[in-house]
C-alpha cells in the first residue's frame, strides 16, 4: 500500500504540471516519485531547480557517483534504482564502476577524492575534518567545486529522504538493496 496519496500526472497541482512535464518529455515517462513529490509545487519546483543548476556542475559521472555513494549511506533503495539505471545509460559507467561508486569509491582518482569527500559529509553531517577538505583540493577541486559538492549531497539527501518517507513503487530495473554490497 503506497504511504502517500497516489495521483496520475494529470491530477498534480497545476503549478508543478510545467514542471513534471518537462521531466515527463525527457524522461519519457513519469517517475513515480515526481508524481508523488509534484503534490507540493513549492518542494518539487525548488527541488527541480537545484538539479537543472547542479546538473551544470562537475561532469556527469561524478554526479551520479555521488547519487550513488550518499543514497547507499542513505538507505534509499529507490533512488539506488534510479542512480543506478542513469549511471549505466547516461553516464556510461560499468557494473564495477557503480558498486565502487556505491561503496563511495571511483576509480578515477580525480573522481574518487569528490566521491571519498560526499561520503565523509554525509557520514559526518557535515562535520568533515580538515584532512577531508586537504583531499579533494589535492584532487584539484576548487573551492566552487567543493560547494557543488557538498550542494548535490543536500540535494541527492533530499529526495533519498523523500522516497524513504513515502516509498513509492520502483520504476526501475531493480538493483541490490542499501547495504548490501
Amino acid at each position: 500500500m503506497a504511504r502517500y496519496e497516489v495521483l496520475s500526472p494529470d491530477q498534480v497541482p497545476a503549478d508543478s504540471r510545467g514542471t513534471l512535464d518537462a521531466f515527463t518529455k525527457t524522461i519519457g515517462f513519469t517517475p513515480n516519485m515526481m508524481a508523488a513529490f509534484a503534490q507540493s509545487p513549492i518542494a518539487f519546483n525548488a527541488w527541480a531547480a537545484l538539479l537543472g543548476s547542479l546538473s551544470k556542475s562537475l561532469d556527469v559521472k561524478t554526479r551520479e557517483s555521488i547519487g550513488l555513494a550518499v543514497s547507499e549511506v542513505n538507505g534509499c533503495d529507490y533512488c539506488l534504482t534510479v542512480h543506478s539505471f542513469t549511471a549505466e545509460h547516461m553516464a556510461k559507467m560499468s557494473p564495477e564502476e557503480i558498486v565502487l561508486a556505491r561503496r563511495g569509491h571511483a576509480n578515477d582518482p580525480r573522481r574518487d577524492a569528490a566521491v571519498q569527500f560526499a561520503r565523509r559529509v554525509i557520514e559526518t553531517r557535515g562535520k568533515v575534518g580538515d584532512a577531508d577538505l586537504a583531499a579533494v583540493r589535492a584532487a584539484g577541486f576548487t573551492e566552487a567545486n567543493i560547494i557543488e559538492i557538498v550542494a548535490l549531497v543536500a540535494m541527492y539527501s533530499l529526495t533519498n529522504f523523500f522516497n524513504n518517507v513515502f516509498d513509492p513503487d520502483k520504476d526501475f530495473p531493480a538493483v541490490a538493496a542499501a547495504g548490501t554490497i
